[in-house]
Formats: C-alpha cells, structure tokens, sequence
C-alpha cells in the first residue's frame, strides 16, 4: 500500500442476484479509460500486480490459457490454476479463482468503459467481497490514470479507514447482518 492517505467512499454499484443458496455479486463501475486499457489491466500480469487481489502468473487474454493466480498479501500461500473459458478483447473475460466463477464485462461509455463483475461468493463474505472489489477497482482506476494508490487487498485492506463502514454499508443493501469484527461480540 502507498503512503498516501485513502479512504474508500459509500458503498454503491454492487448488487447481489440470489438463486437458492447461489449468490453472484454484480459490481458495475464507470471508468474514465477505454476498454482497451482497462482490458490491458484484467489480463496482463504486470498490470494486475497494480491493484487486483491476486497475481497471474501468464496473460489472461486468450481462451483456453492455463494460469496459475496466486492470491496476494494471503496470511499462507494460496495458489490455484485456472482455465480462461472466454476472453474476448477488449469486451468479455470469463474465469474461476479458487472455485468462484468472474465474468468481467467491458462496454465503452463515452470516452471511458463501464465494467460489469459478475462474481459468485458466498453469501457469508459477499459483503467484504463488494468491498473489496470497491477497493480494488478504485486503485485500478488510479492506476490507469497515471496517479496509483499502491495495491490494496488481504488483511491489510481490512485495516483501512472506513473498511468497517463500508463492508456494514453493502451488507445492509444487500439486506444482510453486518459482518463481525475481531474483538466485538
């Protein structure tokens, strides 16, 4: 994480689709940068070090390649292989992480993109989840701006100031009870 002073701002743009005891999280974000840039920093492993949650060992952008995505800033270890099932540049990418399914959307809105992640999770961390896509698509959106933030993911980002705000916000959208803290009751 940078030095520089962040504070994550209201929970907004995420959305939970429920089917049964499946629930997809849906975050849409405007970004001020083309598809093509932002599609640069969903599939190429030195951009992903900027600001995603985990580290890719081999580009993303083709159907069919095998990467290996080690999770960041993990107390232990975590590294599982995965399956591009679709990337289709600059519009559509298709992957699981660690057993979850991400669909990532990329359509041009003006001069910018809006960005669209579908992202299966339990229904007991969607809440942290939404916030923690929150912050990470901010510092992507730094990042492609020239002006980065440093990357923000693993216990660390739960140390953030408003971290505990913004996890009790989505969780009320979502109409569920605010997730726990260590050391509260």
């Amino acid at each position: 994480m940078s030095d520089r002073k962040y504070t994550p701002g209201a929970a907004q743009g995420a959305r939970v689709e429920k089917d049964g005891d499946n629930w997809t999280l849906i975050v849409v974000r405007e970004l001020r940068h083309s598809p093509e840039k932002v599609w640069q920093a969903l599939t190429d492993p030195e951009h992903l070090r900027e600001w995603a949650p985990f580290d890719a060992d081999g580009s993303m952008g083709m159907t069919g390649a095998t990467v290996r995505l080690t999770t960041a800033a993990a107390p232990q270890p975590h590294v599982v292989e995965t399956v591009v099932k679709r990337a289709e540049a600059p519009r559509l990418l298709e992957y699981s992480w660690g057993g979850q399914e991400l669909r990532w959307e990329l359509e041009p809105v003006g001069s910018g993109t809006r960005l669209t992640l579908w992202h299966n999770i339990d229904r007991r961390y969607i809440s942290w989840g939404a916030a923690g896509w929150h912050v990470c698509l901010d510092v992507l959106d730094q990042f492609l701006g020239g002006d980065p933030l440093g990357r923000m993911v693993g216990p660390a980002v739960m140390q953030l100031d408003g971290w505990q705000r913004l996890t009790g916000e989505y969780a009320a959208q979502f109409g569920l009870e605010a997730p726990g803290w260590p050391g509260k009751a």
